[in-house]
């Protein structure tokens, strides 16, 4: 076990190093000088001179690389070019908004696509299979900012059930003080009702929006699983000994289904924590995922670089877990 966690915490170094690379290069193709986009179109030659050479951008790219290296091995990720406040303390205040939007978005995911997928595959070939396959369908397909922006439209401009964004009101959030900056688990600490209500209020809209697609999959993915689990001869004795069916789904098929369902669920919400740019832009999220969008927009390297390989280093350490979860689920499985 521990070996085979030590390996696996070595094949990562690699791994995050070319996300660097990747990170460095892309950011040095496209197009935009960070030094025009701080002081504008009017600045002098002088002014834009004198603003590289501060922020280093008059360095060669292999120089640069290596100093931004160098930062990131002594655990400093500088400084933002535009707000001049440091990429860690901003790291801080935003991954926990963006954490807590990516676990509520995928309880969504889970609480009804694996219910989803379980009913398709008990119903296979009948008309709540072909309702569920062409929901996920429709999950997979529509774009993200197009949804969110039809539920902000229906629930929050024409019903006025919901907010249309935000992380909590501004009536709520002069008496509210975070704690953990996860707004739901502060309400709670706090036995604050008020506080809470409005938080989850603000949630509903994009946990929905953000956890349609894992939900989706994990629909298809189930139901594969089960349908594949189903056909097996201990199900088959499990019915022939008068099994209720009921325990032969849930107690056996379902159990023996894990496995996949577990390995689609953390790549999912891996996938959460980095793919959350336009959910958080559109609902005005300020996490993780709005933050590096700004800093695109705005040509701010150390923000772009120092979001991106946090949201990197998560997600490799949550395939790490779920890769050493499959044991407690599958006694058959060791790790060496």
């Amino acid at each position: 076990m521990w070996l085979y966690l030590i390996k696996r915490l070595l094949s990562l170094v690699p791994v995050l190093w070319g996300i660097t690379l990747l990170v460095f290069g892309f950011l040095h193709f496209i197009p935009g000088d960070p030094a025009v986009a701080l002081l504008g179109e009017r600045a002098t030659p002088e002014q834009l001179a004198a603003l590289r050479e501060r922020l280093g951008l008059n360095q060669s790219w292999d120089a640069q690389y290596f100093t931004f290296l160098n930062d990131l091995l002594h655990a400093q990720l500088g400084t933002s070019i535009t707000s001049g406040i440091p990429i860690a303390e901003e790291i801080r205040r935003r991954f926990p908004a963006t954490l807590e939007l990516s676990i509520a978005a995928m309880l969504v995911a889970l609480l009804l696509g694996i219910p989803a997928g379980i009913l398709a595959a008990v119903h296979k070939n009948r008309w709540l299979d072909n309702l569920t396959m062409t929901g996920s369908l429709l999950g997979v397909s529509l774009p993200v900012y197009w949804l969110g922006l039809l539920l902000i439209y229906l629930f929050a401009v024409h019903l006025h059930w919901l907010p249309p964004g935000g992380r909590i009101s501004v009536e709520a959030g002069f008496r509210f003080q975070p704690l953990t900056g996860v707004y739901v688990l502060d309400a709670l600490l706090q036995l604050d009702g008020s506080a809470l209500k409005d938080v989850l209020a603000h949630l509903i809209l994009p946990a929905i929006t953000l956890g349609t697609i894992p939900l989706a999959i994990l629909a298809r993915i189930t139901r594969s699983a089960m349908l594949e689990t189903l056909a097996q001869d201990y199900i088959r004795t499990a019915r022939a000994k008068g099994l209720p069916e009921r325990w032969v789904i849930l107690r056996h098929a379902l159990k023996n289904a894990l496995l996949p369902m577990i390995t689609i669920a953390g790549l999912q919400f891996g996938t959460l924590l980095g793919g959350a740019i336009l959910t958080e832009t559109i609902f005005s999220w300020s996490g993780i995922g709005s933050w590096i969008y700004d800093g695109i927009l705005a040509r701010d390297y150390p923000v772009v670089q120092g979001g991106v390989i946090t949201v990197a280093i998560a997600f490799v350490l949550i395939n790490l877990l779920v890769d050493l979860s499959y044991a407690a689920f599958d006694p058959r499985i060791q790790f060496k």
